[in-house]
């Protein structure tokens, strides 16, 4: 399923009904009166969040959504109909902004979450409410008022706990293969991974956590080289960063060299980014011939205070201890038996 991440709509408010003129006309009523009644209310336009989708794919076909207007007031003191409002359904993770200043309106972080985004007209009142006992036949009667209409950019953060980060080709895809059901593509090229992929973590307690597998970066992703900073904005809602190093000797590059160019990137686009919590992975331990490539990327490890860990997405080495040091990062721990005695 192709993915998208970004889209600009149109929302448009229902108008409210026009207020009628009309006057009680019967032959054994000689002081009818004025009998025009208001004009119904416009429908609203309400962005709700659901679990049931993940890409804001569908608004690329229907970027025009539009409430149903009032109906206009009628005689015999006969209120307009109020017109349908309409529900919107966007992903969970949905960041809403107004197109024209940039300003942020809304953010979708649960489901079932409801923004009002447009407000319907109301509807104008007939001659029958204008009556007053000085004025006791009014010909006067409003229009119904416009609904308000807006022009919204969507921008979707994936909701994850963890997020893999790395160059092209570090094994992202393999990992998140290894320790979730998501079935990423994997092939032995760099930028195999062309949009994000989420993968949920079992533990044996029961618990679970999400991992997000990101297209790799590469240096001058914040200015848009290779896949740019499209996916980067995935990552900063995640709680836990997991920055894989490749070590075997095929990348041509130094592991340390790997992973400050990284960690630079990440600070070109934010500078909250790059101070999120993070562990150091290094990846395909089964390649790593050279024992020395390993130790500098250990110490490098230790002087940021960063924990690394080893592993091997092809043998399984250190992958229960990674998966179990990412439950403790981003996982509330469970009571022990004496607490829940007491």
């Amino acid at each position: 399923m192709l993915f998208l991440d970004q889209a600009r709509i149109l929302v448009k408010a229902g108008d409210g009904g026009n207020g009628c003129m009309a006057f009680r006309r019967e032959k054994y009523v000689p002081r009818g009166g004025p009998s025009g009644g208001d004009g119904g209310r416009g429908g609203d336009v309400f962005l709700v969040s659901t679990i049931h989708q993940n890409t804001l794919l569908q608004f690329s076909y229907n970027p025009e959504h539009r409430a149903q207007r009032g109906r206009h007031g009628e005689g015999s003191n006969c209120t307009g109909a109020a017109g349908e409002s309409i529900d919107v359904l966007v992903p969970v993770g949905t960041v809403v902004y107004a197109d024209d200043s940039g300003a942020r309106l809304f953010d979708f972080t649960e489901p079932g979450q409801r923004y009002l985004v447009a407000r319907g007209g109301r509807g104008g009142r007939g001659n029958a409410g204008r009556a007053t006992p000085t004025h006791q036949a009014p010909t006067e009667h409003e229009p119904g008022r416009p609904g308000e209409e807006k022009r919204l950019r969507l921008e979707l953060k994936l909701l994850a706990d963890v997020g893999l980060v790395g160059f092209p080709n570090a094994g992202k895809s393999t990992l998140i293969s290894r320790i979730s059901a998501a079935r990423p593509k994997i092939a032995d090229y760099a930028f195999t991974t062309i949009e994000p992929n989420l993968g949920v973590v079992q533990l044996d307690d029961c618990r679970s956590f999400v991992v997000a597998d990101l297209p790799g970066l590469i240096e001058g992703a914040h200015a848009g080289a290779g896949l740019g900073i499209q996916f980067l904005r995935h990552i900063e809602r995640t709680r836990l960063l997991a920055h894989l190093v490749d070590l075997s000797e095929s990348t041509g590059r130094e592991p340390e060299e790997d992973f400050e160019i990284i960690m630079r990137e990440l600070a070109s686009f934010s500078e909250e980014l790059a101070k999120k919590p993070m562990i150091v992975v290094a990846a395909k331990m089964d390649a790593a011939q050279d024992p020395d490539r390993v130790a500098r990327l250990r110490r490098l490890a230790e002087e940021r205070g960063l924990p690394l860990f080893e592993i091997s997405s092809v043998t399984g080495q250190g992958i229960e201890a990674l998966k179990h040091a990412m439950a403790e990062r981003v996982l509330v721990p469970l009571p022990s038996p004496e607490g829940e005695r007491k």
